[in-house]
């Protein structure tokens, strides 16, 4: 049964959950540290958190940088029960946090930007929450995150008011600096760090090498899958599949057990695929829907399911990918382009069809507002606990779906537009 987070504080329901199956404390709690560090831009995830509030608004700058990006350390506080006996994963958070720290500090000093000089002091701040959090100290874990909330705000609404002040300061009484760096072993580590600062420790290319490129090269190995194949070959594994949904006694038990998962992983192929398709937008579009209705494929044949689940799930994905490919369809016969190889920027002359997409993009990715929501959430409840490999490829899949579908959504409606013609702003500006 589900249970809540103040049902956690009682050590008797943690022991009757836990006991049957020691593996589940580790699990569970390294899916939470992992979604808290992603969250609060901990390292390796750091990188993110400057960009997005690169963003012209100061009330978005706000949102990240001093209110969204503490959810980590309230994350870890409200767990803090599933992991307090565990010595060693308390350290492994200790160590996240002060690496993080360590180098978001040393980056903010040699950054350009008021905005990025404040989301890596951010980042550091959070470092050391981990650590008290991590220590046992919430209470002063919480001041410290209410504290460092309201500075980052202040910081970013005075912001301009400064620079204006240091800019002009600087230009009427500027001072070169008088020291230089001798060359000794510590002036030439001072010197690394420092261009390890600036390139703001490769943890963007990083992530493209070890996350990024490996789903590209897999995506790449599926060059074969077009339209004729997805027609005339996943297609009939579709309906096949479909077919023993309601005829299972025609299967042998053997093929009942293993085929969902073979399901689920066609599903990830065909998303993989769609990852990386550089042609038509039609075609990973037509994947992301196919790799949705695997997926509740492969829930249907491991378990059986209410009707009214399966169509509550199906109409959010049907209803939102046809509206897709009809906007898709206006945009050709407006003589656009609709391939994924570069950014096209058709919402500067499409406005209202960006707006409409924008809801099929939604709504095919599971938002919260939308029925694929509810019946994602339904399906994923038919899942029993020992089904690991089942449940990673539909959770894998879904993941995948989201980068998808608004991958499209960018490459087709964000950027500068493809017509030269007009104002342009540049990051420069």
């Amino acid at each position: 049964r589900n249970i809540t987070f103040l049902e956690l504080l009682n050590p008797a329901i943690l022991v009757e959950h836990f006991t049957a199956e020691p593996i589940y404390p580790i699990l569970i709690s390294s899916i939470f540290l992992l979604a808290a560090i992603v969250k609060s831009a901990q390292f390796p995830f750091s990188s993110w958190l400057p960009r997005a509030m690169e963003g012209p608004t100061t009330s978005s700058a706000i949102f990240y940088g001093s209110l969204s990006v503490h959810i980590g350390v309230f994350l870890l506080l409200r767990t803090f029960p599933i992991w307090e006996s565990s010595e060693v994963f308390r350290g492994i958070v200790i160590a996240i946090g002060l690496i993080t720290s360590l180098m978001a500090t040393v980056t903010a000093r040699v950054q350009s930007t008021v905005k990025t000089q404040i989301a890596y002091s951010s980042i550091a701040q959070i470092g050391l929450m981990f650590i008290e959090v991590a220590l046992g100290w919430h209470t002063l874990a919480l001041i410290h995150f209410a504290g460092n909330a309201f500075l980052r705000s202040y910081q970013l609404l005075v912001s301009p008011s400064v620079l204006s002040y240091m800019i002009h300061d600087q230009f009427f009484n500027f001072i070169a600096p008088q020291h230089h760096v001798r060359n000794t072993f510590w002036g030439k580590l001072r010197l690394t760090i420092y261009v390890l600062s600036i390139k703001e420790w490769n943890l963007d290319n990083l992530m493209y090498r070890y996350m990024w490129r490996p789903l590209k090269q897999v995506g790449g190995l599926l060059r074969f899958v077009s339209v004729p194949v997805v027609s005339f070959v996943f297609l009939p594994i579709f309906l096949l599949g479909f077919y023993f949904v309601y005829n299972r006694e025609q299967l042998p038990p053997a093929a009942l057990e293993y085929m969902p998962s073979a399901m689920a992983l066609i599903g990830i192929m065909l998303a993989m695929k769609a990852f990386t398709e550089r042609g038509k937008a039609q075609l990973a579009w037509s994947l992301v829907i196919m790799n949705q209705l695997f997926s509740a494929l492969s829930i249907g044949l491991h378990e059986e399911f209410e009707h009214t689940q399966i169509l509550l799930f199906l109409s959010g994905i049907v209803v939102s990918g046809i509206v897709g490919f009809w906007c898709l369809r206006q945009l050709e016969k407006a003589g656009e382009s609709v391939t994924l190889d570069r950014h096209h920027g058709h919402s500067y002359y499409h406005p209202r069809l960006t707006f409409v997409f924008m809801l099929a993009a939604l709504s095919l990715s599971g938002f919260p507002i939308t029925p694929t929501f509810i019946g994602e959430d339904l399906l994923l409840g038919k899942i029993d606990e020992e089904q690991f490999v089942l449940l990673g490829f539909t959770a894998l899949s879904l993941i995948l779906d989201g980068l998808v579908v608004f991958r499209i959504y960018a490459r087709l409606f964000l950027g500068p537009n493809e017509k030269g013609y007009h104002e342009v702003a540049f990051r420069s500006s």
